[in-house]
């Protein structure tokens, strides 16, 4: 453990910089404790916290811009590609939709306090066609927010951090297997879920192709378009006959739902 804390200490703000970036690319891999240990190693003067705190709002800067810019180009296939770098996607373009349609760009302000929203509201900005200056600038004070409070929490409690290494290290070679087993866990545990939800999805989906045999054939289902509002703006295309609502309605609206006829949702 001795040898890690120098580690980082010698390459501290390139550990930064790299950790923020993957996670902002998408992968489960936090930043959170890089930035808590850079805070607890700022305040002991082994490392400087402008520094970790520029790194890090550079490479949230390059990650956003990147999928900002392909959201503007290549539309909303970007958000199903982030989705399949999510361990959750069974909600997770919704949600996005969601939550920016209801806060707009002043969202990208918390964006990345919100799981699953952090990656997927950069292209979802570009999407909608906001103006490059003004996501850098919502985006840009999300980025130091959301970098500097636990560089600071890490300068503030940089006893406890202190203690919390030393408990750690004083485990040795197990200690170290405690925190990769742990994370091993988790991964496999939404590794299964993400299966479940795949596979649950494959039973339940219908196709074009069979939505329309099914109707040539007299059974006439009853299809609900429950795309969000943001989605029909970008695209008011609908299928012929379907029932425009609000997913969020459906409980109320389902009385009116006939039983006898198969029910189809469509959403994105």
């Amino acid at each position: 453990m001795e040898q890690l804390i120098e580690l980082i200490v010698r390459y501290g703000v390139l550990a930064v910089f790299a950790n923020v970036l993957i996670e902002q690319i998408g992968l489960p891999v936090p930043a959170l404790p890089t930035l808590l240990l850079a805070g607890a190693l700022a305040a002991e003067g082994k490392l400087s916290a402008p520094w970790a705190l520029a790194a890090a709002l550079l490479a949230a800067t390059i990650a956003d811009s990147a999928w900002f810019f392909l959201g503007r180009r290549l539309g909303r296939r970007v958000l199903r590609t982030v989705c399949r770098l999510s361990l959750s996607p069974e909600s997770c373009v919704r949600q996005t939709e969601g939550v920016f349609e209801r806060y707009g760009l002043a969202s990208l302000a918390l964006a990345k306090f919100i799981p699953g929203y952090s990656t997927l509201a950069p292209p979802l900005a570009g999407i909608v066609g906001t103006r490059p200056l003004a996501f850098l600038a919502y985006n840009t004070a999300g980025s130091v927010l959301w970098a500097g409070l636990p560089l600071l929490a890490g300068m503030l409690l940089h006893r406890m951090v202190d203690r919390l290494l030393g408990v750690i290290e004083g485990l040795g070679t197990l200690g170290v297997a405690v925190l990769a087993g742990g994370l091993a866990l988790y991964l496999v545990a939404r590794w299964a879920r993400l299966h479940r939800f795949r596979k649950a999805l494959r039973m339940a989906r219908i196709s074009v192709e069979e939505l329309q045999r099914m109707m040539d054939a007299g059974h006439q289902p009853v299809i609900l378009d429950v795309r969000t509002n943001l989605v029909f703006a970008l695209d008011p295309r609908t299928i012929p006959g379907a029932i425009r609502f609000r997913i969020d309605e459906l409980d109320s609206k389902l009385a009116d739902v006939p039983r006898e006829r198969e029910i189809v949702l469509f959403c994105t």
